[in-house]
Order: C-alpha cells, then sequence, then structure tokens
C-alpha cells in the first residue's frame, strides 16, 4: 500500500497565519504539522509516499525532508494547482499509485494512540487481502460540524452526512482513509459537490452502495485533532506538550518511528544525530540509542 498527504489547500481559517507560511508547516508544539501525518503512515508501515502541495511550497517540502531516505521512506511530490476537493488527490497522484492500494491522510489531521500503528497496519492487511475501503470514526460532541457516520448495531456503516441538522450519530469521519486501487477510477467519475469540489464523502458513498466501505472506530485511548483553526490548533500543541512532558516520549519523531519500524538501523540514526546534537530533538534521539546499547 502507498500513502498520500494532502498538503494542499489555503488554510484560509487560520489567517492571518497561513498569509506567511503554508498550514501544514506551521508548528504543532515542537514540530512542523506535516509531521503528524507523515508519522501516522509510517505507523501504518507504508514506506512510498506522495505529498501533493501548492506549488510554491514544494521547494520548503524538498528542503525539509528530500527524497525520505534518511530516514527511510521515499518521498514523492506533486502540485495541486487549486483546491478542488480531497478526492481529487487520487486523480493527481495515479501515476503514483500505479495498481497499489492506498491511504489518503489529510494534513491537518493528528493521531495518538498507544495501539494506533497496529490498527493502521491491521487495516492495511484487509485492503490489501479484501479490497475495498475503511474509513475511521470518532466520537465528539459536535458531530453536526463533520462527515458524520450512521452505522447499525453491528457497527456496520449504514449513511455519512456532510454536517447534518440532525445527526445519526456522534461518530465523525477523521481526515484517513484507506482504499483499493479502484478508488482512481471511483474518483474520476463523481461529480462535483454544489461548491465544485471533488467530495470524499462521495467516493465513501460509492463504497457503502457497494457494501464495500468498513468502519474502524478510534475509541477511547485515542486522541485526533483537525488542526486547521487556531482554536484547534492550540489544543493539539497544548495535548502534544502534555504527553511529552509527562511521559518523556515524543509524538511524531519521525526517526524514531523509522528506527523501531526497522526502516533504518542503528548507524543511520546516529548519523541523522549529527547535526541535532544541540538541540533538545536531538538529545532525544541519542537517548534512543543509548536505551537500546
Amino acid at each position: 500500500m502507498k500513502g498520500i498527504i494532502l498538503a494542499g489547500g489555503t488554510g484560509s481559517r487560520l489567517y492571518p497565519l497561513t498569509k506567511a507560511i503554508t498550514k501544514q508547516l506551521i508548528p504543532v508544539y515542537n514540530k512542523p504539522m506535516i509531521y503528524y501525518p507523515l508519522s501516522t503512515l509510517m505507523l501504518a508501515g507504508i514506506k512510498d509516499i506522495l505529498i501533493i502541495c501548492k506549488e510554491q511550497d514544494l521547494k520548503t517540502y524538498n528542503n525539509l525532508f528530500g527524497t525520505g531516505q534518511q530516514v527511510g521512506i521515499n518521498i514523492s511530490y506533486e502540485i495541486q494547482h487549486s483546491p478542488n476537493g480531497i478526492a481529487e488527490s487520487f486523480i493527481i497522484g495515479e501515476e503514483f499509485i500505479g495498481e497499489d492500494d492506498v491511504c489518503l491522510i489529510l494534513g491537518d489531521n493528528i493521531f495518538h494512540g498507544n495501539d494506533l500503528g497496529s490498527v493502521l497496519e491491521s487495516s492495511v492487511n484487509v485492503i490489501e487481502r479484501n479490497g475495498g475501503a475503511i474509513i475511521y470514526g470518532y466520537h465528539v460532541n459536535n458531530p453536526q460540524d463533520y462527515g458524520v457516520i450512521g452505522y447499525n448495531k453491528k457497527f456496520k456503516v449504514t449513511s455519512i452526512v456532510e454536517k447534518p441538522h440532525k445527526p445519526k450519530s456522534n461518530c465523525a469521519a477523521v481526515g484517513i482513509y484507506m482504499y483499493d486501487n479502484s478508488v482512481i477510477e471511483i474518483a474520476k467519475n463523481i461529480e462535483p459537490s454544489e461548491r465544485s469540489e471533488l467530495e470524499i464523502t462521495s467516493v465513501n458513498n460509492f463504497y457503502l452502495k457497494k457494501g464495500q466501505l468498513k468502519l474502524e472506530r478510534l475509541g477511547r485511548g485515542y486522541a485526533w485533532f483537525d488542526a486547521g483553526s487556531s482554536d484547534s490548533l492550540l489544543k493539539a500543541s497544548n495535548f502534544v506538550k502534555t504527553i511529552e512532558a509527562r511521559t518523556g516520549l515524543k509524538i511524531a519523531c519521525i526517526e524514531e518511528v523509522a528506527y523501531y519500524k526497522n526502516f533504518i538501523d542503528k548507524q543511520q540514526l546516529l548519523t541523522l544525530t549529527e547535526d541535532l546534537k544541540k538541540s533538545e530533538y536531538g538529545k532525544y534521539l541519542l537517548g534512543l540509542l543509548e536505551e537500546n546499547e
């Protein structure tokens, strides 16, 4: 399975911050926002990753990640010239996806949970074995602000409605999705919405009608933030700060994930710390090596 991070859009909810810097590079506590979705894909065991961004941000992402080789992954880049909807990601990324299945994650979505990697790896295996699609749900107090997943007693999806006036549940559809390879043709054939965008809800409803849409609920013990507004960005930063201060462990440390997933070895991790020794981040990475001696 391959992975796509959608890091386009205007970031209008974060103005004036996003007049100076693209949203996905704004710090969430001590790391650029895009570190969080990137580390989530890596936790799922995905090593081939496409970042879709605005043309003016391409050089910055290249400076930040390059090819990804330093953390044992392969990063490619494509440009989204205008924000034409989440589902356009599969059209832009058609050549990158090739004949593989794909996991799409939104560049402003932050996930945390002890077994998150295991849950995502299990989902990858399900898609590769059975095809179809998997969406992820999270219990929220304000479901009317999100795409809401309706389901029956067996947790089988019955409906997906975008920002309903009368939500059928408190289960919000979060910004990570897994699909089989047919998602490319599905995205090409859906009709634009009233706001002239290719909606991800339309893709999910296509799978739902075929009986091929599964729900994975992220329950107690998981955290999810859509860091696309000033308030949610602050909440996400405070959450990361609290967890890291309390546990002494970092969230979304891509070098650490690469090391523990065996994408890189001990010597490669040591090399990565050379330019970071004076920083708290670099000292943390050196500490990982000392723990495993």
